[in-house]
């Protein structure tokens, strides 16, 4: 656990990354940053479920993605967004983990299901576009950095420390690939559980064994970045980056410049 201190110790952070795959800071952010940030992101989510209504009740529906975007956001509110993003105090926390021109990615929210009986479960996000070999080779290449903000108090998430740079154990496997009778929402005894409140953030790695926690007020915001070297770039949607005008109105934009610049050499 880090201090309960804007002002943060960025070699202790990586240190504390590279062994546990996460970090948390709790009261990272002042009410007035949460209540700017909510009022943005609860507006979002009212559009998004309104346009949704029969995946979000059907579907088991858990997240969206694509904040940013335009489809439900006035470009006032997009700029609340990316100003909050590439915030300093954001980007302290993301470059004492990527070093080499972190990338912005996309953005997604977290949500309680429909179903109240829905279960959450374990998974790693390089799980849904590669087979188990190549999983094993993703975990040791360059990282990609899920923040999370609660926008109210949560339960969170849960956790397997270490597992950015090791591949699942028994138990682990046969869980999240539901191997053996067992069941992806199973409990595990490696799960680290972590608590959530408003005004706290958790940096983790996209690739190590983790879960959301269902339950309580749940609506967390991720802001998804990328190491410059790895090759995410075809993730970004163009809709969901700054245009020139709002690059103009951003303190520090290098965050998506490096973004645009990757996203130029594929187009070239």
């Amino acid at each position: 656990m880090v201090s309960k201190s804007v002002e943060v110790d960025s070699e202790q952070l990586s240190k504390q990354y590279q062994k546990h795959g996460y970090f948390v800071i709790k009261d990272y952010f002042n009410q007035a940053e949460i209540l700017s940030l909510r009022k943005v992101i609860v507006k979002f989510h009212q559009l998004w479920k309104q346009d949704n209504l029969d995946f979000y009740q059907s579907q088991e529906a858990f997240n969206s993605s694509l904040i940013t975007g335009s489809q439900y956001l006035s470009a006032e509110d997009r700029l609340t967004l990316f100003k909050f993003i590439s915030a300093k105090k954001m980007m302290r926390l993301v470059d004492s983990v990527i070093t080499n021109k972190p990338a912005f990615m996309n953005t997604q929210l977290f949500f309680n299901p429909f179903n109240i009986n829905q279960k959450d479960f374990w998974h790693r996000d390089c799980q849904y576009d590669f087979d188990i070999e190549d999983q094993k080779k993703v975990i040791q290449g360059t990282q990609v950095l899920h923040l999370r903000v609660p926008i109210f108090d949560e339960l969170g998430m849960e956790l397997v420390p270490g597992t950015h740079q090791r591949w699942d154990n028994e138990e682990e496997y046969n869980v999240r690939q539901e191997e053996n009778g067992k069941l992806s929402s199973d409990e595990l005894s490696t799960g680290k559980k972590i608590k959530l409140a408003a005004g706290d953030i958790l940096v983790f790695s996209a690739d190590m064994i983790h879960r959301g926690l269902y339950g309580l007020d749940r609506l967390a915001f991720d802001i998804l970045i990328f190491d410059s070297a790895g090759n995410y770039v075809d993730y970004v949607d163009n809709d969901c980056l700054p245009d020139i005008s709002m690059l103009a109105e951003i303190p520090d934009p290098s965050v998506y410049f490096n973004t645009l610049q990757l996203k130029a050499k594929l187009a070239n």
